[in-house]
């Protein structure tokens, strides 16, 4: 498959949402560019949905702004921009007895003017595979459990974006999709994310474990209070500090026996007495400048 080459990617520069009397989120920067997934991570509160809202355009920020490929976000006809970003939210709302092929294949609805039914089944079916969720073809989805119904649409956006752009790229954001997920989903579904970035598509996702994080995501972005703390590689980001800093749990981060980067270990809530050790992963040599460096 021919890789898309974009050369802003899907940017947010300087920005800050207000509700409630509060800032949401305060002057955060990000970038995501195709070939790379960047995982943002934080504790409850710290501004992760509202800033996946802010980038997807579904929430206009009070400050800053959100580009994509170089243009205003709001410039873009609705049309054009879902083919090229797609939106997973933590929550979708679907009451009506649909079956599963059905739900997928309103991913298609941007495509309704250059594609074919034979083409949109395709895709359907192509979609479910992709999302671990073919053995649901057929069934009804409010028959779903919790994990079921996040696979299915986990295939809806990615029949969405399933068609590369004649030009520039195509962009995933997803919003706690391991959360009703098992282990082995969990794990099944980062490496998807992988492969979809490889493909040529720009990620962004939302999780809550720092593992999972640290083992799939080429980038970091690490929020409290709505505020950028840290942004980079997983080797360069993740220590002891930080995530006391984040999270007020005391932790030691040493190397994953498995994929020999950044395991964390908490310890529980307050300041560490442990010494970290020495990092062996590449602490200094890898920057969020860099271009891509999976294989794509």
């Amino acid at each position: 498959m021919r890789t898309s080459v974009a050369k802003d990617g899907l940017t947010g520069r300087d920005l800050t949402f207000r509700a409630g009397g509060r800032d949401l989120v305060q002057g955060v920067d990000i970038a995501l560019r195709p070939g790379r997934v960047t995982a943002v991570v934080g504790p409850n509160g710290a501004g992760k949905s509202t800033l996946l809202r802010v980038l997807s355009g579904e929430a206009t920020p009070h400050g800053g702004e959100v580009e994509l490929e170089g243009r205003p976000l709001a410039a873009w006809p609705l049309c054009a921009c879902a083919r090229r970003r797609a939106v997973l939210p933590q929550r979708s709302t679907l009451t009506f007895a649909f079956p599963v092929e059905e739900v997928v294949r309103l991913g298609r609805m941007p495509h309704a003017r250059e594609t074919s039914a034979r083409k949109d089944r395709e895709v359907v079916a192509a979609a479910l595979r992709r999302a671990g969720a073919e053995e649901l073809a057929g069934r009804s989805y409010p028959t779903l459990s919790g994990g079921e119904r996040q696979r299915v649409h986990l295939a809806r956006v990615l029949a969405q974006i399933w068609e590369e752009p004649r030009d520039g790229g195509r962009y995933l954001l997803l919003d706690e999709p391991l959360s009703a997920q098992d282990l082995g989903r969990q794990h099944r579904m980062m490496r998807l994310l992988q492969e979809v970035a490889r493909s040529g598509v720009g990620v962004m996702v939302v999780v809550h474990d720092l593992n999972l994080a640290a083992r799939y995501a080429d980038e970091l972005l690490v929020l409290r209070d709505g505020r950028r703390i840290a942004c980079g590689s997983p080797g360069c980001v993740l220590d002891a500090e930080l995530v006391q800093a984040a999270f007020g749990v005391s932790a030691v981060v040493v190397e994953d026996p498995v994929h020999g980067g950044p395991l964390v270990v908490a310890a529980g809530p307050g300041p560490s007495h442990v010494p970290a050790p020495r990092a062996r992963w590449g602490r200094d040599t890898h920057s969020t400048l860099e271009k891509p460096t999976l294989p794509i």
